[in-house]
């Protein structure tokens, strides 16, 4: 491959020292770095040491202070309110700077923890931003989780003070997250020393004397708070992610390396400059909306669009259309998912014919496998770039892509195209070594050190790191999940290799759904497996195994292992259909076959498990499955 892409990806391999350091002039530093990368700890690798610099400054008071205060940062859209808002960056600056000057006044410090568990309003935009203005550490909790999961993060990140909104909103329904708090702080061992809490109208919560403060109030009577310096290797924020087990983990991102890969990103991958308007339709609470809603584009001095609607029904299928339109969004960032529910609603896409997308550059899916079909349509109605692209939680930024600003490579449908320039991407097969030709399919490995901007560690949990990242194959970052490269060097992503299942681009865990349909008391044992959703990508699909003796109806069981799911980890969990089956499939070792379970809900060709216990199971629970709309073939 030759062209500016070959030309840049082969620059960051033969020196990514003399590559990454020239792009820290991306960014500005207080003090400048001692090491481009600092390897003497392996596998603890840390990209700028010595430096110090403030995420925040570098988001907002250094385009102020270069003469753009005016130019727009933010622009809030909510269909679910019928409001809209728009920030320019002094404005924003000066919400954010009173902010953290609230924060400092409720004992907040540098270093230390502030969950925030709010709704996709500008608020928490700023609460992110005020975080690292003073050098305090943010992790943001998603609204939809329940008060238990909650609880986990509260004890593992220990906060100071937590961030809150009052509600949040779904079509036609208010969301009370308040309640939820309370409840999760009574769970949690550890016990913040205060909340803030933005009412919404929506719903005005009952606040606990002595420990709850009104957001408003609070930053009415704040003094405006300066940037503090932090070394680039402090961590900017913890964003919590399924594990396997269920236990969740602290990814840490740092703030000097971040800062610069996702500026190089904005400009190389999105092609978007300053001053252009980027949306990418993602909630704050997942890595999307922390690299780019909040911080990539206001970095790299563009304007970032905060959505708090939905794809569909908010009002109408033309509602991604009539956003652009308005707002003149030159690219836009989405899970296929959105696009999947779009085109069930108006598969010829009439309504696209009401608005004007001349200024429309590229659209750019990712969170799950952008399936062919989708990316079809997607190119075949709007007549621009649709650019599949692949990254995870942990890396913070794109992994493999297609180069709006760079060079777009011919597209390959099915494949996230190319390593993006600093990832050494590797098929490796399960003993550690290298698959014999392209187009074998293993196991995804980036080979170490990661680039900027990727976890160096998990919160707290350095042993944790590497036993879920590094202990398999040494060396090597095991992504987790499966796929091949072909000989023109185009990455496809096939599949998880462990648990954690993608339901509408988020990453959920079905070892953490099985423990709680294990925990009813009727269930003798119950696996969950991601079966293929239309819309969703992936939805859970439980199988149960009644306690022997248990008389209560099937369907009332069946209700109730819904419910339970959805209060022990939330709607988001999209847990919604189980079915009753006298055994589950097992080897002679005990493991249960989950793999041949999912393709037989599937309704795809399975090879027989040849340490199966008995092959009779697997005829019933095909035939358990029938009836409920699984395992027939299309």
């Amino acid at each position: 491959m030759q062209g500016r892409y070959a030309a840049e990806y082969s620059a960051a391999q033969s020196d990514p020292n003399g590559y990454w350091g020239k792009q820290a002039g991306r960014v500005v530093w207080s003090k400048p770095y001692e090491r481009v990368l600092d390897d003497s700890n392996p596998p603890f690798y840390r990209w700028y040491a010595g430096a110090e610099t403030n995420t925040c400054y570098n988001a907002l008071d250094r385009h102020v202070e270069a003469g753009h205060g005016e130019r727009l940062a933010l622009i809030y859209d909510s269909p679910v309110t019928n409001t809209i808002k728009r920030f320019s960056y002094a404005e924003l600056r000066d919400s954010v700077a009173k902010l953290a000057g609230a924060l400092r006044g409720l004992g907040v410090q540098k270093g230390d923890r502030v969950i925030i568990y709010m709704s996709m309003a500008p608020e928490a935009v700023m609460a992110m931003l005020a975080c690292a203005r003073i050098g305090a550490v943010h992790s943001v909790v998603f609204g939809g989780f329940a008060p238990r999961e909650l609880a986990t993060r509260i004890d593992d990140a220990k906060p100071v003070l937590i961030i809150a909104s009052s509600c949040g909103l779904e079509p036609g329904r208010v969301v009370e997250y308040k309640p939820l708090l309370d409840q999760a702080i009574e769970i949690a061992a550890h016990k913040p020393k205060a909340c803030l809490i933005h009412q919404r109208p929506m719903y005005i919560a009952p606040m606990i004397a002595g420990r709850d403060h009104d957001f408003a109030a609070s930053l009415a009577a704040a003094q405006p708070a300066e940037c503090v310096a932090v070394a680039a290797t402090d961590p900017l924020y913890v964003l919590y992610t399924s594990g396997t087990t269920g236990i969740p983990k602290g990814v840490v991102r740092q703030n000097g390396g971040h800062m610069v890969a996702l500026d190089w990103s904005m400009e190389h991958v999105y092609g978007v400059k300053p001053g252009e308007v980027f949306w990418a339709a993602s909630d704050v609470g997942w890595v999307v909306g922390h690299s780019y809603i909040v911080y990539a584009p206001l970095i790299h001095g563009s304007t970032s669009l905060l959505y708090e609607g939905k794809p569909v029904g908010t009002p109408d299928a033309g509602a991604y259309w009539r956003v652009i339109e308005q707002h003149k969004v030159v690219a836009l960032f989405t899970a296929p998912t959105a696009f999947r529910a779009i085109k069930k609603e108006d598969p010829k896409a009439e309504l696209l014919k009401k608005y004007d997308l001349s200024q429309f550059r590229a659209l750019f899916l990712a969170g799950e496998r952008a399936d062919p079909d989708t990316v079809h349509w997607a190119e075949d109605i709007l007549g621009k770039p649709v650019i599949d692209h692949w990254w995870q939680t942990e890396t913070g930024w794109p992994v493999s892509a297609n180069f709006m600003g760079l060079e777009l490579l011919p597209v390959k449908h099915g494949s996230a195209t190319c390593a993006v320039p600093g990832y050494d991407v590797q098929v490796l097969d399960d003993d550690g070594h290298p698959v014999a030709k392209p187009g074998d399919i293993g196991n995804i490995a980036i080979k170490l050190p990661l680039p900027p901007g990727c976890l160096p560690t998990l919160w707290n949990n350095d042993e944790g790191f590497k036993k879920s990242y590094l202990a398999r194959f040494p060396g090597y970052y095991n992504t987790g999940d499966a796929g091949f490269i072909d000989a023109d060097g185009y990455i496809y992503i096939m599949s998880r290799t462990d648990d954690i299942i993608n339901v509408a681009g988020h990453r959920l865990s079905t070892g953490g759904m099985e423990e709680v349909l294990a925990s009813h008391p009727d269930v003798a044992e119950c696996a969950v497996v991601g079966a293929a959703d239309t819309l969703k990508g992936q939805v859970p699909l439980g199988f149960v195994v009644l306690k022997a003796g248990v008389t209560k109806p099937e369907e009332q069981i069946l209700r109730e292992l819904v419910a339970l799911v959805r209060e022990k980890i939330g709607p988001v969990a999209a847990f919604k259909q189980a079915v009753i089956v006298k055994r589950l499939p097992k080897t002679r070792s005990g493991k249960i076959l989950r793999g041949t379970m999912q393709k037989i809900a599937d309704a795809q060709e399975f090879r027989m498990p040849a340490t199966i216990e008995d092959p009779v199971i697997l005829t019933e629970i095909e035939a358990a499955l029938k009836p409920v709309g699984y395992a027939k073939k299309a």
